[in-house]
């Protein structure tokens, strides 16, 4: 199938308009017309290179939202016309404990990612999301409900279920006790997942400067890291804190904020981080931990649950041709919303 879509050819250098052919439709394959692609920050660091050597060209995206154009001859549970969601991975062994019970990102033999993967059966690169079409093994793809609106459920796929496993690994639920960290793409979406699962919600940042956001989303309010005075008294507050931010920072200062047995998972930086004291985490039986996206099950469960509570990320639709002004905006920082790609304006 010849299609189009938006490719980095250097670690430095802009996406630009990109043609080429995605694989003739397997038995068990599901091909998509792309209609939204949303952009996350990890696109940002893979075309970087920031995580390691990539293969020129790089189609990035694994927020991807779609109808389907065609299906292969075993496939069951899809048909043409269906609208239908692609998110962070496309295949894994499917026979490893792990997959066994949902939790193929942990596949161990290592999950095929979206973009970026050797494919397991013909060995070539996977290319991703900022494009025209895809083709997708059917157990790796997801059913959008109706209730939710495709211009915006693009990054559930990503920040949805990236927030929404931790919450329900640590089981989150009426009365609970979360902190967030940042309230950027995924920051957002842990507060409004969080609230929707009945907990208290407090978001961590520098300032309260976003207070009245933060409340907006359902927050009970900011704790200002900054404000010595408050963090002490905050100490031993939170069951569980959800760190967001995707750059090295110090964990220590947040660390005396869990109660005893409390977490805090990692969700947005990959890579080294700063040092912190080992006193509040023995002192208080207190855990570091970290958490990659959820398995296929758990993101129709992370889907169903938005279309049900009518939770949207806070999103702004660019083209496709704005992708490059999209980088250099997350590159100066963690914005409070998830840009996303209308693709109708792409054609072949």
């Amino acid at each position: 199938m010849k299609t189009v879509g938006y490719a980095a050819h250097s670690s430095d250098a802009e996406m630009v308009p990109y043609h080429f052919e995605r694989r003739a439709l397997r038995a068990n394959d599901v091909a998509i017309e792309i209609l939204f692609s949303g952009i996350c920050h990890s696109d940002l660091h893979t075309v970087n290179g920031d995580w390691g050597p990539q293969s020129y060209p790089l189609v990035p995206g694994h927020e991807i939202v779609g109808r389907v154009l065609e299906v292969g001859s075993e496939v069951k549970h899809y048909k043409a016309g269906d609208q239908v969601g692609v998110g962070c991975m496309v295949d894994s062994c499917q026979s490893c404990d792990q997959c066994d019970h949902g939790e193929e990102q942990y596949c161990r033999h290592g999950m095929t990612a979206t973009y970026g993967s050797p494919d397991r059966v013909s060995g070539e690169v996977t290319q991703g999301g900022y494009s025209k079409h895809i083709v997708v093994r059917e157990e790796f793809v997801l059913r959008i409900p109706e209730a939710l609106d495709l211009s915006r459920a693009a990054p559930i796929l990503c920040a949805g279920i990236t927030t929404f496993s931790p919450l329900r690994t640590w089981d989150v639920q009426e009365g609970s006790r979360v902190g967030v960290i940042g309230l950027g793409g995924l920051g957002h979406m842990a507060v409004k997942l969080a609230a929707a699962m009945g907990a208290e919600v407090t978001v961590l940042s520098r300032s309260s400067k976003k207070e009245d956001e933060a409340k907006a989303l359902g927050a009970n309010g900011i704790l200002a890291s900054t404000d010595k005075a408050a963090m002490k008294q905050a100490a031993s507050s939170f069951d569980l804190i959800i760190d967001t931010v995707p750059v090295k920072h110090d964990i220590g200062v947040y660390a005396p904020l869990l109660d005893v047995d409390g977490t805090l998972v990692i969700v947005g930086q990959l890579g080294p981080m700063s040092e912190f004291m080992t006193v509040p985490m023995v002192r208080g039986r207190r855990r570091v931990a970290g958490s990659l996206i959820g398995g296929i099950k758990e993101t129709q469960e992370v889907l169903d649950f938005c279309a049900k509570h009518d939770i949207h990320p806070t999103c702004e639709v660019i083209r496709p041709d704005e992708i490059n002004h999209a980088f250099e905006v997350m590159a100066k920082g963690d914005i409070a919303h998830r840009y996303v790609m209308d693709m109708s304006g792409l054609s072949v």
